[in-house]
């Protein structure tokens, strides 16, 4: 299935992967959303409380609140929920929008990716080099 094949690309893919999946992603102009994924990725592993706080406002400032340089479109109730708790934020307070992002991802831009220019030069790459192990989809 398409997000199971998405969970794989993100979670284990090669730079040359994933940088293919963000060169589609802005020829969409939707780089904003497997951004936005890596970032709670990276914010999830944070141990330090201070840390926290200020990753969880960066996030906030890039990618949620209204006229975000990176705005994801996430809807109103996802977004209100988030901007009422993040003065005091928690390590999960990304995962509803996180969930909605990925879910977009793979039922729309990944499908497509599949299908793309991009991802056939990633290929016809992959094989001259022999390296096909992190592409178990095909």
């Amino acid at each position: 299935s398409f997000s199971f094949s998405l969970s794989i690309i993100l979670r284990i893919l090669s730079p040359d992967g994933l940088a293919a999946f963000r060169t589609f992603l802005k020829s969409e102009f939707s780089e904003e959303n497997v951004e936005f994924w890596l970032a709670c990725e990276d914010f999830k592993k944070t141990k330090s409380s201070a840390k926290i706080a200020s990753k969880a406002q960066k996030i906030y400032s890039d990618f949620i609140q209204a006229d975000a340089p990176k705005e994801i479109n996430i809807d109103f109730q996802t977004k209100n929920h988030i901007s009422q708790n993040i003065s005091e934020p928690t390590l999960s307070c990304f995962d509803d929008a996180q969930r909605l992002v990925y879910s977009l991802m793979a039922k729309d831009s990944f499908p497509r990716f599949l299908r793309s220019e991009v991802y056939k030069e990633l290929i016809k790459k992959q094989q001259n080099r022999n390296q096909k192990r992190w592409l178990p989809f095909l």
